[in-house]
């Protein structure tokens, strides 16, 4: 069945530092994403599997397509639903999880800016189940390189131009300081609920 996109129009005007034109915007680059999806996977499924090639092939041009629709889709859901004008304050969880992998709260903050400056792309702050821990994870390059295996995303913050370029031209410093402070920790706190996170840091 076809996905639908998701509304996020309650959004507007409530995350301060994002227009509503910068928002719209981005809504509408989400909304292709998940249409691209549902195009990637009707066609999959009567693709012609006989002659897969890493040259070109219809079949195997749309499996190296599908998670850029994939990850384009569901991190911008993410992203938008972490978002909130009062995002409240960390779980008590989350504070213990990023000391244990951090240090503190405030270096865990430090290495999320770091990361988000330092590539085109996004940073997910993520439960990771191989070695239980907090990781900030740098994905690039259309949304699919530099995911690692096994993690629950907890917190995702785009960092792509089509994020911030309306409001804060190449002022990207800005812009992460600002969302930042838009983090919305009650849905972060329901992510936290269905990662290892939850039973390690009570």
């Amino acid at each position: 069945m076809p996905r639908e996109p998701k509304n996020y129009d309650h959004l507007i005007g409530k995350i301060p530092g994002l227009s509503e034109a910068q928002l719209k915007a981005h809504f509408t680059l989400y909304q292709g994403y998940v249409k691209k999806l549902n195009e990637i996977e009707e066609k999959l499924s009567t693709a012609d599997r006989s002659a897969p090639n890493y040259s070109f092939n219809e079949f195997s041009e749309l499996k190296r397509r599908e998670p850029v629709a994939f990850n384009g889709t569901y991190l911008h859901e993410a992203y938008f639903e972490n978002l909130a004008a009062d995002g409240g304050t960390p779980p008590e969880s989350f504070k213990k999880a990023a000391t244990a992998a951090f240090g503190s709260v405030d270096n865990w903050l430090s290495d999320v800016k770091a990361g988000l400056l330092s590539a085109h792309g996004w940073v997910l702050t993520t439960w990771s189940y191989p070695d239980s821990r907090l990781r900030n994870v740098l994905v690039q390059s259309e949304h699919h390189v530099g995911h690692l295996i096994d993690q629950q995303v907890v917190i995702a913050v785009d960092a792509w131009e089509h994020a911030y370029f309306l409001d804060y031209g190449a002022k990207k410093a800005d812009y992460v300081a600002t969302v930042l402070k838009s983090i919305n920790w009650k849905a972060v706190s329901d992510r936290i609920a269905m990662s290892g996170l939850a039973m390690t840091f009570k």
